[in-house]
């Protein structure tokens, strides 16, 4: 998506560095726009260093491309942070006379503007006038945060933090091709009890789950998100149940199958577990040199769960996730369109986790394979993957 990101001259211009690396690190290209105030604050170099792109405030120069007409109507989504004051004033009254103000009133996309100023500016009947006319106009403004502002005081006025901001922002321009679809995601990674203390797990953050849900809540899907034993955020969704091993798992799942158009099987699942738990810790003192466990093989859940949509007639999507150690792209591709086949599902996203890769990451590199014969590679932040599948499954349903 290409993101304009406003910038006005305001003590907390520095903090919109953070925005733009939460933007480009979610695989957005975003252009910033500071207006000449703002480069009082912080310097075009650092906005070009982390942006990737050059930062031009001025209105008055490459005339003959009409670059503000051109900014608008490229943007996807257009922030402005931190908004002062003046900057309000003047885009209520639509007054163009700097490269951004341009830029807004030639753009149709979504706009969510952060302001950020002391308690009484906020407060003052002309800036509570100014927002209200925004608001009317159907312009998106966050309320500012309350907490330390510039010097000694404290109050309403202090800019919203970056993950708010770019939280807000990005839902506004999510598109809603999943609304009012009912969609299950697993997270995280299974966990089989040998005594109180001990069990069999694996690496599994959940990261990519979670990232999952949270992406499609934002283009309008009603999320359940079954969870084992996750220790990240949880997003706002419409329910989350928490699970601790793969029986426990299989059972929520099938409970919900008839109650939902899409699974996404992306919690790893422990192939084995215990045939009989302890019920009483183990001690090394009793247990000599070596230990020997009676293993048994957990049901295959999304295996199990295409074969009762089979049965039962259900018009529920399947996606299957498989985590495997792979030579190379064309192996991980064989490896992938044999579990596809064998799992029967829809879909199936496959990552190579070969020495550890991508366990607890932010970023991944998935290959991801149709029953029609679809295959696409992406390689980015866990979040950008998402939107991605979350994309494949739009074009199933």
């Amino acid at each position: 998506m290409r993101v304009i990101l406003g910038i006005t001259g305001g003590i907390a211009a520095y903090k919109a560095t953070g925005i733009i690396r939460l933007l480009t690190e979610s695989g957005h290209d975003v252009k910033v726009i500071p207006t000449a105030n703002a480069l009082r604050f912080i310097g075009a170099t650092t906005l070009e260093a982390l942006s990737h792109n050059s930062v031009d405030p001025d209105l008055y120069t490459d005339v003959e491309s009409v670059k503000h007409v051109e900014l608008g109507q490229s943007a996807d989504l257009v922030i402005v942070a931190p908004a002062t004051a003046a900057f309000l004033g003047r885009f209520a009254a639509g007054i163009a006379d700097d490269l951004l103000l341009n830029t807004l009133l030639a753009t149709r996309a979504p706009i969510l503007v952060a302001p950020a100023m002391h308690t009484e500016m906020w407060q003052n009947p002309a800036t509570i006038a100014n927002v209200a006319t925004l608001r009317a106009r159907g312009i998106q403004i966050l309320d500012p945060a309350v907490g330390r502002l510039t010097g000694s005081d404290s109050g309403a006025g202090r800019l919203p933090e970056q993950e708010e901001i770019v939280s807000a922002a990005l839902k506004l321009a999510a598109p809603q091709d999943l609304a009012g679809q009912r969609i299950l995601i697993t997270a995280g990674g299974t966990q089989e009890p040998i005594d109180p203390v001990r069990f069999l797990g694996n690496h599994s953050s959940g990261k990519q789950g979670i990232a999952l849900a949270e992406e499609a809540g934002k283009r309008g899907a009603l999320v359940t998100l079954v969870t084992a034993n996750v220790t990240e955020t949880l997003p706002p969704v419409h329910s989350v149940v928490k699970v601790g091993t793969a029986a426990e798992m299989e059972a929520v799942v099938n409970q919900q199958l008839t109650q939902v158009d899409v699974v996404i099987m992306a919690a790893a699942v422990a192939d084995f577990r215990l045939a009989q738990a302890l019920p009483n810790k183990m001690k090394r003192s009793e247990l000599g040199d070596e230990l020997t466990l009676n293993l048994i093989a957990n049901p295959d859940i999304l295996r199990g769960l295409t074969a009762r949509i089979k049965d039962e007639a259900l018009k529920v999507l399947t996606v299957g996730f498989a985590a495997e150690t792979a030579a190379n792209t064309n192996d991980l591709q064989r490896l992938a369109e044999h579990k596809l086949e064998k799992k029967n599902c829809d879909i199936l996203v496959a990552n190579d986790v070969s020495a550890g890769a991508i366990f607890g990451s932010d970023d991944s590199s998935v290959l991801v394979l149709t029953k029609s014969g679809g295959v696409s590679a992406r390689e980015g932040s866990k979040r950008s993957i998402a939107n991605h599948i979350l994309d494949v499954v739009g074009q199933q349903i």
